[in-house]
């Protein structure tokens, strides 16, 4: 994009036009308009995550970047505003900036998700079993080879890495308290890690809109006002999408 591009004010209906035309011809000018146009939502989602110690600019470029993924691969024709679904991709491209900053070395994305899922094994399988599993229970469990779970597990040690002997009273005597120190019993946090996951299955099964505005309501905290201002319709509207989409929670609860 030219640094000397100015955004681009555009009309509901000249947005979708443009949609369309993108669709149709992938018009490399034409993506730039849209770009322009819907900057602004990139750097508003940006700046909802600034509190979290990285440079704004570092995260506007990371919204920049999941803003072009949403163009490129919004669909017109499937009737769903751009803004509700920009705004999923690009708070998901952010999360992942988030999630890979915190790894120490660089390790495969793909070790690293299967990583996280085994971790989520484990935590169900210690619930259930009321101790650590090993490692056959795990590969019994997920259906991942032993193999790949004794490497998915090994390249989690480059998570954050610190020895659990190193001194954290900072004044180098003997006595000092170190990591070990504090390890304690099992958190009671680590039981409600299974609900989590069901409840953002039950959330991904949603209609974009819902999913959206149940994310906006009930994560970001935002006010039923705000939402309807964000996405351009009536707060009776968004009472009335929130209202079914927590109806279709519940039945996939089974609540």
């Amino acid at each position: 994009m030219a640094g000397s591009a100015k955004r681009e004010a555009l009309s509901l209906e000249s947005s979708r036009e443009l949609f369309r035309e993108y669709a149709r011809t992938k018009d490399l000018e034409v993506r730039e308009r849209l770009v322009l146009a819907h900057m602004g939502l990139a750097k508003y989602l940006a700046g909802k995550f600034a509190y979290r110690g990285e440079p704004v600019e570092d995260l506007i470029q990371v919204a920049q970047v999941g803003l072009l993924q949403a163009i490129d691969r919004y669909d017109p024709a499937r009737g769903v505003a751009f803004s509700t679904y920009a705004t999923a991709t690009i708070v998901g491209e952010i999360k992942r900036y988030f999630r890979d900053k915190t790894w120490a070395i660089h390790v495969p994305r793909r070790l690293r998700e299967l990583n996280n899922s085994l971790m989520r094994a484990v935590d169900r399988l210690s619930a259930s079993l009321g101790r650590s599993p090993t490692i056959g229970e795990i590969a019994e469990d997920s259906g991942v080879p032993f193999e790949d779970i004794l490497e998915a597990l090994e390249v989690g040690r480059a998570y954050n890495p610190a020895s659990l002997e190193a001194d954290i009273g900072g004044d180098g005597h003997e006595d000092g308290a170190s990591l070990s120190d504090y390890i304690g019993a099992e958190d009671p946090e680590l039981r409600r890690t299974d609900d989590r996951h069901t409840i953002e299955e039950a959330l991904a099964s949603l209609p974009d809109r819902e999913r959206t505005i149940v994310r906006m309501r009930y994560y970001e905290e935002r006010s039923q006002v705000e939402i309807a201002k964000h996405l351009g319709i009536s707060q009776m509207h968004v009472s009335r999408i929130q209202r079914e989409a927590l109806r279709r929670l519940g039945a996939k609860l089974g609540a």
